[in-house]
């Protein structure tokens, strides 16, 4: 009965979390199509570079506790409101950092406009904050309907605010507004539907206990974030802000792809195998099929979009953006292996291994290096194929001390995946071929489309692939509980 119960709990937890990024995501991707269309490549290499320092200092903010509370089984008001007055600490400290920090960033970038972007931007910081806790709470609970609607009536939102700021000529500043507006509206449906108010309460014990686990963590994001950040910093730097517009978009394209097909099983994952930590069979069994189930539909969605990336981009956001092809196809490849490297991270974090996820971060990032070096002196696409590479080394890191301990070595992962990915390749071939017919992009895409579909349902039907059947099994079930 408690089996039935779990896989019900996980089954209601995907649902709800894919919903929550095929609505949110859905229409940030809409929005996205509107905007690029009505800015330039320039306003959005500003933008680029002002989540550089944004997204390093919310990594900061969240210092590793939120996880370290999802873990904890028997977490108490005493910890939420101790995390909660430490967040709300720590982000009025980077909104102070920011703030001084601003003029000399525009300088680095010769952008002198930078410096008022980064001052009003960077109240995003504290805003971002006030919403960790409840998120949090939701996500123990793997109530992720209420987060699917918050998330959902935020982007809608900033959709609005985004689109008419960009209607009325106000350029850089639409996109300021859009991610701010989201992130405030988002904030503001979490503390309404939680219900929960916060004490002003800082318990040691608590926070000793709390970031013993959560340093680790902090650390390991915020190597990982600044790092990922860097090729940004370099692109910025080295090439113009007109090149990482061109990047920022491409990488937006291969993210919704990827990272958020990621933090669909992610978000449901951990506070479901973390009630399974002490259970190390059937915690090998569901991990196994989060693995093979979540790489089906990566290496689909990834491969399959390097496959028709020129149309892609042509009939969706135009001409002006057709440099920025060549950066998507090499990201497809790169980030195909997210998941990958997700899901054996998140496995740690299950064994309560921080640790060991620091020290893996540490020994990735020095074989990063080399990718960046290449930017630097040689090419930006130099730079791209070089992390792919390094992408193949670290999921070779990260699988091989999580499926050490639940006995699932990184060849039985190879061996559950390779279906899946010499399928997907085969059809990207198939797609990326239909692409070269003299037809216009407008006719050509929904035919790669398409025949991409039909090659991946047929086959998988006929193979009767366990992943496949899994897949259809979970959507059946979902169907079935919303009548």
């Amino acid at each position: 009965m408690a089996e039935q119960g779990l896989r019900n709990t996980t089954i209601k937890g995907v649902g709800w979390s894919f919903t929550d990024s095929i609505l949110s995501q859905g229409i940030t991707f809409l929005v996205g199509i509107v905007l690029a269309r009505l800015l330039s490549p320039e306003e959005y290499g500003l933008l680029g570079i002002l989540m550089i320092f944004i997204l390093v200092s919310e990594t900061i903010v969240n210092s590793g506790l939120s996880s370290a509370l999802i873990r904890k089984q028997d977490a108490t008001e005493t910890d939420f409101n101790t995390v909660f007055v430490t967040n709300l600490i720590l982000s009025i400290v980077m909104y102070a950092a920011l703030f001084v920090c601003a003029p000399f960033i525009s300088q680095f970038f010769e952008k002198p406009q930078l410096t008022i972007l980064l001052r009003v931007m960077g109240i995003i910081v504290i805003i971002n904050a006030l919403s960790l806790v409840p998120i949090t709470k939701l996500t123990r609970l793997v109530d992720f309907k209420t987060i699917a609607i918050c998330s959902f009536v935020a982007a809608v939102v900033s959709g609005i605010v985004g689109i008419s700021m960009a209607y009325m000529g106000y350029g850089v500043w639409s996109l300021v507004g859009q991610q701010m507006s989201r992130q405030l509206t988002y904030t503001l449906a979490l503390w309404i539907a939680n219900r929960w108010l916060p004490k002003i309460q800082f318990s040691t014990a608590s926070f000793t206990e709390l970031w013993g686990f959560g340093w680790k963590l902090l650390v390991s994001s915020l190597i990982n974030t600044t790092w990922n950040e860097i090729y940004k910093v370099v692109i910025g730097k080295c090439y113009s802000p007109a090149t990482l517009g061109q990047y920022t978009q491409a990488h937006f394209y291969a993210d919704i792809f990827s990272r958020n097909m990621t933090n669909v099983i992610q978000r449901v994952s951990y506070p479901v195998l973390s009630k399974m930590q002490n259970e190390k069979s059937r915690m090998r069994e569901a991990y196994r099929q989060v693995i093979k189930v979540t790489m089906l539909v990566t290496f689909v969605f990834m491969f399959g979009l390097a496959g028709c990336a020129k149309n892609f981009i042509y009939v969706l956001i135009g001409e002006q953006w057709l440099p920025c092809v060549g950066y998507l196809q090499i990201l497809c490849f790169s980030m195909a292996l997210y998941p990958l490297h997700a899901i054996n991270l998140n496995m740690l974090q299950v064994q309560g291994r921080s640790d060991l996820f620091l020290k893996l971060e540490i020994i990735k990032k020095c074989f990063g290096v080399i990718p960046l070096l290449l930017g630097i002196f040689i090419d930006i696409y130099w730079m791209l194929a070089g992390s792919v590479v390094v992408g193949w080394i670290s999921y070779f890191l990260n699988a091989y001390y999580s499926g050490t301990y639940l006995q699932y070595d990184i060849w039985a992962q190879i061996k559950d995946i390779s279906p899946t990915m010499f399928l997907s390749l085969a059809m990207a071939v198939v797609v990326y071929g239909i692409g070269l017919i003299p037809l216009t992009p407008y006719t050509l895409l929904p035919i790669q489309i398409a025949v991409g579909a039909i090659i991946v349902i047929s086959t998988c039907e006929i193979a009767k692939l366990d992943e496949y059947l899994q897949l259809k099994k979970i959507v059946s079930d979902l169907v079935l509980k919303r009548k």
